[in-house]
């Protein structure tokens, strides 16, 4: 049985982050002291920091080893300090080994403030965005960075809007089930590795790896390119998941739900998923059971749940005086032959 791997990316570089933030998120960002030391200073945490505080000469509880952020307010406030008081208000900031500092909102430092940011190896880059806008594109990229994640033997697709997480042993037909989806207008992410992303406390987000993407591996045919074969329409790069659909083997001693009394989740990065067990026998379609599961999950999610509506039904025809039901079913056909 493989084993689910689990990774946690503990730092980037500065340049890297940069570099990511340029030509993946689409910020203009610009060096102003030529990215110096921005190979060797590292971040280790999605948070940022705005030194107002440091600056004013406050530095007990000074969090240095986020990106420092540099606003209208920290501009404005170095800007009405003469030279020397300005220099060591910086001198505050910079004697902390600092991953880099960013002035925001078009901004400018002093030729003489960047000097010093120099000496000590921090790079210093300006945008244009303001602050806030700025600070959440980058906290935004820094929590996708240092978000946790597992590895997961199993196929992902995108069944009417829901992300299904097909499980179960290997040979138990997970590729062929996604590659029937998949036929019947359904979307791949992942077949055989999904990477489970922990975006936020309950959010799960599941893709692929950059090597094998949407090639699938199925017994007996070999590698299918998915999106070669079926078109762009056919594929996503990233889902999140929302279900999990774990197929085996039927059991004769084994109880499975029947009516859907008993909830039962599966624990993925600290996240309890719902969890439907399919169990496997000659003839089932397993493709259409995925689609209504997907369909009921959209359904309960709104408002509807099938086992409660059932479970009120029969409940008040327990309650209901008079007459026991009637064994015929249907008592009047309103002249209805068809």
């Amino acid at each position: 049985m493989r084993r689910p791997q689990t990774f946690q990316k503990g730092s980037i570089t500065v340049a890297f982050m940069v570099r990511q933030m340029r030509e993946t998120v689409g910020v203009a960002i610009k060096s102003v002291n030529g990215d110096v030391g921005a190979d060797e200073r590292e971040v280790t945490e999605s948070n940022l920091h705005r030194p107002g505080l440091a600056l004013a000469g406050y530095v007990d509880l000074f969090t240095h080893q986020r990106i420092q952020i540099l606003g209208n307010t920290e501009n404005q406030y170095l800007d009405h300090l003469g030279d020397a008081e300005r220099r060591d208000a910086f001198g505050n900031l910079i004697q902390f080994p600092v991953p880099c500092i960013v002035v925001t909102d078009d901004n400018r430092l002093d030729d003489d403030l960047v000097s010093m940011a120099t000496e000590e190896g921090i790079p210093v880059y300006r945008t244009s965005l303001p602050t806030v806008q700025f600070m959440s594109s980058l906290r935004g990229f820094l929590t996708d960075q240092f978000a946790p994640q597992r590895a997961v033997h199993g196929s992902l697709v995108d069944v009417y809007g829901i992300g299904l997480l097909l499980l179960g042993k290997s040979g138990i037909g997970k590729s062929e089930v996604a590659l029937d989806l998949v036929e019947r207008g359904h979307r791949l992410v992942a077949d055989d590795v999904v990477i489970a992303t922990k975006r936020d406390a309950s959010i799960l987000m599941g893709a692929g790896t950059e090597l094998v993407q949407h090639f699938m591996e199925v017994r007996g045919l070999g590698l299918v390119d998915v999106r070669s074969m079926f078109g762009i329409r056919a594929i996503r790069f990233q889902k999140r998941i929302e279900v999990v659909v774990h197929m085996q083997l039927w059991d004769s001693d084994k109880e499975y739900t029947r009516i859907n009394m008993v909830e039962d989740t599966h624990e993925l990065l600290g996240v309890d998923l719902p969890k439907v067990e399919v169990p496997i026998t000659p003839g089932k379609n397993i493709t259409v059971i995925c689609e209504v599961i997907a369909m009921n999950y959209l359904l309960r999610h709104y408002g509807h749940d099938p086992a409660e509506v059932f479970t009120e039904r029969l409940r008040q025809r327990i309650q209901q005086e008079g007459p026991p039901v009637p064994q015929r079913g249907i008592e009047y056909f309103e002249q209805d032959y068809e």
